[in-house]
């Protein structure tokens, strides 16, 4: 039996228009792919777990959707080893801005199903590089804004140090007093909704 998440429901209701059909068809496809998946909320985020483990996750954004496997590093397209690299908001597949962007369903299944192999026979991604990365100089207003709001607080604390780099450098970017602030409250905005900073924003 299918058990779904009623908060991922309320995300794909609350997407853009030409988001919708896309995260419900990518919803349906890990199902049927994966009938023990087990859906929850991660970072603002729908993910599917298989073992106690992340098998994928979805996201929407402003003009487009992107999906990301758990550890795409790991698995044997290039491409998704690639795109696995990059980290960008683009996810393993690229920009989705309709369903003809996406793999066919045969393929979609055919990755999913990999993804599967790799949680089952419990292999875990490679530890990442413990090269110390420099410290995030974030900026006075920005701080006391994310001080006023607890829920942007989290989402940003918890934030990968990529997305917190984008965030920070795009308000820094600012040229003038008022764009900053602008640039600021969008930042909060955004956290508070669970979303991340990404191209489409700017």
């Amino acid at each position: 039996m299918v058990t779904t998440d009623p908060r991922i429901d309320a995300y794909i209701e609350q997407a853009q228009p030409f988001a919708r059909p896309i995260l419900q068809h990518l919803r349906s496809l890990v199902h049927k792919a994966c009938p023990d998946t087990v859906e929850t909320i991660k970072w603002g985020f729908p993910h599917f777990l298989y073992k106690k483990e992340i098998l994928c996750s979805m996201a929407s954004f402003k003009k487009h959707c992107a999906f990301i496997f758990g550890k795409a590093s790991l698995m044997k397209d290039p491409i998704l080893i690639e795109n696995a690299r990059a980290e960008t908001a683009m996810g393993h597949l690229g920009k989705i801005m309709s369903l003809k962007d996406l793999p066919a369903n045969k393929q979609m299944i055919a990755y999913l199903h990999e993804a599967m192999e790799l949680n089952d026979k419990g292999i875990k991604l490679p530890k990442k590089s413990t090269v110390p990365k420099k410290e995030l100089m974030v900026p006075k207003e920005l701080k006391e804004a994310l001080s006023k709001n607890k829920k942007a607080f989290d989402v940003f604390d918890k934030a990968s140090y990529s997305h917190r780099k984008e965030f920070i450098e795009w308000i820094c970017e600012a040229k003038t007093e008022a764009t900053r602030n602008k640039r600021i409250s969008k930042t909060i905005e955004m956290l508070a909704e669970g979303k991340l900073h990404n191209e489409d924003y700017k």
